[in-house]
Order: structure tokens, then C-alpha cells, then sequence
């Protein structure tokens, strides 16, 4: 049998993942996106199944030459029969936040009021038409990345002059009115096979925009997480998590916008606006780590179900070949 293909680029994200697929002795590769190459003329199916696991913040981790590279390797492999998890469609959509809002625009959900802009001479114009506070931030980002909160139209001026707000990689930014959490929390919602998993509250103090479930190591009553993920600044960034199911109707939207984006596995993040209550649907996740410690959190391990659906993908996968050649 072909083996499943892993396609990341952070070193302890996936530690969970390839626990669980090792418990269950399956077969399967792991293929570095900051450090890769194909053949056009490759049109062989090396890979059971190929599981996209890139990060749009790897450019964090000298590993931005990944990021567009991996939309024509997914295309490319999709154009020529092999099957993928978060595949073309789904990673374009994680690598434009602006892309996301129009999806949420389109399906007619709250969101951010937001203003995209691609040079520093648009960024005055878009904020004076936008409430402050706001946030400017990068097109593409991931953990927090890239994002500058503006109380005053005097500091992003100041900021414009000195030219030290950095679009990133893409060269594209989005100037968004800063919500305030009602609550003093934001809702994370899992999703897999475009369908609920579970959610979580991560109370944050709204300076905070690492919202990275993997990252945060105590719950909300002051328990302390095993952090099976850890990021380095786990144990600093103050962050807080609680299970959490969001009603239904939330559920349903939720599921509307991964299933629209193609997303087979991941997450959303909405708030309350406590201006006025409404439901603001913020950003989507194709690469989603699920929350550390996540027995203790939300009762079960997502990882299990996660190798559960690759599985049977690899199995329809296995049927499918068996009965063409029959």
C-alpha cells in the first residue's frame, strides 16, 4: 500500500498526529514545504493520500518559500489524480484572510468591517473610514503574525512615516475595525470532514493575537495543561481555555464556510461584538492545531477521530483503485 503523505514544515505541531498514526501502524511519509521540488513531468501517484499541513506563518521559521510554491504543488498533484486533505482550493483560502471575508460576505455572515489595501498611501484613507480602534494586518500571517492594533489615527501616521508596517509576504494588508469580545473571549470551532468536532473559549485580554490552541497551557479554572504542542512561549503568552458548544445556528454557519472553502479539516474563530452583540466571523483555519491536552479540555482525543477519517480516506482511496483495475 501506498504510504500517507505529511506535509508540514513546524517541528512539534504534529508530534500528536504522528503518535496516533504510529499507534495504528500506518504507513506514511513526511515531506518538508519549505525545503521541496517536483517534476512536471511527474504525473505518478506516489501517496495513498496527501495531507496539507502548512503553515502560512512558516514564514516565521525562514520558511515563507513554501507558501506559493505549495499552491502549484497541490494543484499540480490534484490535476493529476492524487487525493489531498486541505488541497488547492482550501490553501488558498488560508493564505488570504481577505479572500475569507469575502467567502463570509458572500454567505452572509458577520464579520470585521475591513478594508484591503496593497501600498502605505492607502492605509489613512482606509482607517478614517473605519472605527477606532483598529487592527492592520498581514494578508497572509498565522499565529498572531503580522498584526498591529491602532488606537489613534496619530500612531498609524507616525508608523506610515517611519515606513515599519510590514504588509508581509503577499504585499497585501487588511485595515479591520478591532472588535471588542463580549465576554472577554473568542470562540474557536473544530471542523472535520466539514462537519462540528468541538469548540473552545480562549479568554484573551485583546492585546494577544496568538490565538494558537496549541500554544495555550492552562484552563480557565488555573488548571495547568500537559501541552503535547508546545510552543516555547507557551507557559508566557496568558491565555485561557475552556470547552465550549456553540448553538446551533453558529454550528451550521460554521460548517457552511469550511464546507464553501473546501477546508477538510479545520477551524474557525468568532466573537461577539459587545458593541452590539452581533456574531463576527474573523478568520479561517485550514491549518487548525487542535487544543493541547485535549482530553482534560474537551473530554476526548481529536486526533483519534482525525486518523479515523484519514484512514477511511486511504481505505475509499485503496476500494476505488481495486475496482478500476478489477
Amino acid at each position: 500500500m501506498k504510504p500517507l503523505a505529511v506535509y508540514h514544515e513546524h517541528p512539534d505541531w504534529f508530534k500528536p498526529l504522528f503518535a496516533e498514526l504510529d499507534e495504528r501502524d500506518i504507513a506514511y511519509e513526511r515531506l518538508n514545504p519549505a525545503a521541496h521540488s517536483f517534476n512536471v513531468e511527474d504525473i505518478s501517484i506516489k501517496y495513498a493520500l496527501f495531507f496539507n499541513r502548512m503553515s502560512p506563518s512558516a514564514y516565521l521559521r525562514n520558511g515563507e518559500q513554501g507558501t506559493f510554491f505549495t499552491l502549484s504543488y497541490l494543484k499540480h498533484l490534484e490535476l493529476h489524480g492524487t487525493k489531498t486533505i486541505n488541497g488547492y482550493k482550501a490553501f488558498t483560502y488560508e493564505t488570504s484572510k481577505a479572500m475569507q471575508l469575502s467567502l463570509i460576505k458572500k454567505l452572509g455572515y458577520g464579520y470585521p468591517k475591513t478594508i484591503v489595501v496593497n501600498h502605505s498611501s492607502q492605509l489613512l484613507a482606509a482607517a478614517a473610514a473605519l472605527r477606532f480602534p483598529i487592527v492592520v494586518k498581514a494578508n497572509i500571517g498565522g499565529s498572531g503574525a503580522g498584526i498591529t492594533k491602532y488606537n489613534e489615527l496619530a500612531t498609524l501616521q507616525a508608523d506610515i512615516e517611519a515606513a515599519v508596517i510590514d504588509f508581509g509576504i503577499d504585499k497585501t494588508a487588511l485595515v479591520q475595525e478591532f472588535v471588542p469580545a463580549r465576554g472577554g473571549f473568542i470562540t474557536r470551532v473544530e471542523t472535520l470532514d466539514g462537519k462540528y468536532l468541538y469548540g473552545i473559549n480562549v479568554y484573551t485580554n485583546g492585546e494577544n493575537f496568538n490565538l494558537c490552541p496549541a500554544d495555550i497551557c492552562q484552563t480557565n479554572d488555573g488548571k495547568e495543561l500537559l501541552r503535547n504542542a508546545c510552543a516555547v512561549d507557551a507557559p508566557k503568552n496568558g491565555l485561557t481555555v475552556e470547552a465550549y458548544t456553540p448553538p446551533e445556528p453558529i454550528i451550521k454557519a460554521i460548517e457552511a464556510i469550511v464546507q464553501a472553502a473546501g477546508i477538510d479539516v479545520g477551524g474557525i474563530e468568532y466573537m461577539t461584538d459587545d458593541r452590539d452583540g452581533s456574531i463576527v466571523y474573523y478568520d479561517v483555519n485550514a491549518l487548525s492545531n487542535f487544543v493541547a491536552d485535549a482530553v482534560n479540555v474537551i473530554g476526548f482525543n481529536p486526533h483519534e477521530k482525525l486518523v479515523d477519517y484519514l484512514e477511511e480516506k486511504i481505505h475509499a482511496g485503496v476500494e476505488s483503485s481495486n475496482s478500476i483495475h478489477a
